[in-house]
């Protein structure tokens, strides 16, 4: 590859990169369901914006190009919500999403104080569920998304982010 990889907090610059990736990125998942109205197809860039802004938000750097990106945010109840974690489709399975997803809880307990992260993905998204339960996710309900997509509902401790990390 010749550059490494590189994990950091997003900044305002990196919104649209991040629009764009999330938009290639969410392709497959959309084809996995047959509904190109998912969450992540539908947001728009302002929206992304604002997230940036408000929410802990990172980024996997190749250089100067976004190639990964999550979200988190402390919710009312202390807990975590992560979402819409993406690497782009010619770097996925080395390692970048497992780091991405270790950078957000991270900050999510040493900045925000978050006690637990909860996270949803497609009931058919095999390779989502796979990184999440290597990282010590267990699922623990079921939801059916605005989109209609049925989802599984996935958490964990925020002490055993530690010892994923």
């Amino acid at each position: 590859m010749g550059m490494s990889v590189t994990i950091s907090v997003a900044t305002e610059q990196d919104a649209e990169q991040i629009f764009r990736l999330q938009y290639l990125c969410f392709q497959s998942e959309a084809a996995l369901y047959g509904n190109y109205r998912i969450d992540p197809l539908v947001q728009t860039l302002d929206s992304v914006r604002a997230e940036v802004a408000s929410d802990c938000v990172f980024v996997a750097r190749l250089g100067d190009e976004v190639v990964g990106s999550v979200r988190g945010k402390v919710t009312e109840d202390g807990s975590a919500a992560i979402a819409k974690l993406c690497v782009h489709p010619r770097l996925q399975g080395h390692g970048i999403g497992a780091r991405l997803l270790r950078s957000a809880e991270a900050a999510l307990v040493e900045e925000r104080g978050a006690t637990r992260f909860r996270l949803f993905t497609g009931h058919r998204s095999e390779g989502n569920l796979r990184l999440y339960r290597r990282s010590g996710y267990e699922t623990v309900g079921r939801s059916k998304g605005a989109d209609g997509v049925e989802l599984l509902i996935l958490e964990k401790q925020a002490g055993a982010y530690a010892a994923t990390a």
